[in-house]
């Protein structure tokens, strides 16, 4: 490998020249041609300079090499040829295929499931995303000890009065990675605790939460931008932003909400990082709604749409009879033409859980406050409330966030007709 660009530790360069390699195993619901671009997208995320990319199509993988002796010849050739210094098959690759490949190809071999590790590893900016991301790199190096050489063959003695060989390299860097392993879960416990008394903190507040949620580069964070003013980082990239942030924002007939912006989905996630991010990805389980940002332009939308919905029916927030009601956005009308444009405007009129904006411009970004509100307000129905005179707090709320029909004193007592959405009723009964 190349002394140029920038060497993280382990041992991917930045600017290398890399070939990225699909095996096409099975039906997909995506063309190749959209998973390898896809692929060099996230590769070009690392600043890896990607110079072929090469389909292979598989009748039966191979336990050794996953590709057949012949493809992995022709790999072999086209890493010589461009001068590649790293190959990125997109796919999961088992150790004892990743180091047969590296020594066929005569090229560093990192698959999907590595590619988007190096990425949240390089993104995550808080405390808790590097332990998220350094926890769920330790699991996923824990199985792949066997690429390593020959250290891993000497033996460590044992105590004297144990006899036996004692342990084996192998054996205690294993043992390293599960002690290291243990203390991270500890650690990100603590994050999840924190995170609960939080969530639990705002269910007493008076104020209702919305995660965006939606596939990597979907325009999520300048949506965000959009509705709250903020300075999110957004880029045409992906995983641009990993880190989940909070901003308070306005709804019509509502004082306030709070927006919160999470990372972003992409196919075959890595399970490790779904394991690792949970206390994060809690946000939207426990979330009033979601609005998942959809890149309608995108020519392949449909399929994310099914992954964002795989991954958000893993982590336990759709797919339960008491799942979060969903809107979807359909962003970036702005890069359709006017027909598809207007057929996708028709369609969304028809329902009531999809609007369609484009958060560059701000075009229908309204419509979707409206949207939010009006979700957030159904279900209201009249409720009786009595409070002692002298709780004009709670009286307070109850006009701000219902619509108080009647009111009647009488001595210390104050009897309170309000029609309120079953949302508020239960944040108003968890009010200290």
């Amino acid at each position: 490998m190349s002394g140029f660009g920038r060497e993280d530790k382990d041992g991917i360069v930045r600017g290398a020249r890399a070939i990225v390699a699909l095996p096409e195993i099975g039906p997909h619901n995506r063309t190749a041609e959209a998973r390898l671009e896809e692929a060099a997208g996230l590769a070009g995320a690392i600043g890896l300079d990607v110079v072929e990319k090469i389909a292979f199509r598989l009748r039966q993988p191979k336990a050794a090499t996953l590709l057949g002796s012949g493809q992995v010849e022709a790999l072999a050739e086209a890493a010589r040829m461009a001068e590649a210094e790293l190959i990125v098959i997109d796919a999961a690759v088992t150790p004892i295929q990743q180091r047969n490949l590296e020594k066929a190809v005569a090229a560093k071999v990192i698959d999907r499931t590595g590619l988007i590790l190096e990425i949240f590893g390089e993104r995550a900016a808080t405390a808790e995303g590097r332990l998220q991301v350094e926890l769920a790199h330790l699991d996923y190096q824990a199985g792949r000890l066997v690429r390593s050489w020959t250290h891993l063959e000497r033996q460590r003695g044992g105590f004297g009065f144990l006899g036996g060989p004692g342990e084996t390299q192998i054996e205690a860097d294993r043992r390293l990675i599960r002690d290291r392993m243990a203390k991270l879960r500890k650690e990100l416990e603590q994050v999840s605790r924190t995170r609960g008394l939080h969530r639990d903190r705002r269910r007493r507040a008076p104020w209702p939460v919305i995660a965006l949620v939606g596939y990597t580069n979907a325009g999520k964070s300048t949506l965000f931008n959009r509705m709250t003013g903020a300075d999110v980082m957004a880029k045409d990239l992906l995983f641009a932003t990993l880190d989940p942030t909070m901003r308070q924002i306005r709804l019509p007939g509502l004082d306030k909400a709070i927006l919160s912006d999470t990372v972003g989905f992409v196919s075959d996630l890595p399970t490790q990082l779904v394991a690792a991010f949970r206390a994060t990805l809690e946000e939207v389980v426990t979330a009033d709604i979601i609005i998942h940002v959809r890149d309608m332009s995108h020519p392949d939308s449909e399929a994310q749409a099914q992954d964002v919905t795989h991954v958000l029916t893993e982590i336990g927030a759709v797919g339960e009879s008491e799942s979060t009601p969903m809107i979807e956005a359909w962003n970036k009308v702005d890069a359709l033409d006017a027909e598809t444009a207007a057929t996708l405007r028709a369609e969304a009129a028809r329902r009531d859980d999809a609007v369609v904006l484009s958060a560059l411009t701000g075009e229908g970004v309204e419509d979707l406050r409206r949207a939010v509100s009006d979700r957030l307000s159904r279900g209201a129905r009249v409720r009786t409330v009595r409070l002692p005179a002298s709780d004009g707090a709670s009286v307070a709320w109850l006009h701000q966030h219902g619509e108080v029909l009647a009111s009647d004193a009488t001595g210390e007592v104050v009897s309170l007709d309000v029609r309120i959405s079953d949302i508020d009723w239960a944040r108003f009964e968890a009010r200290e």
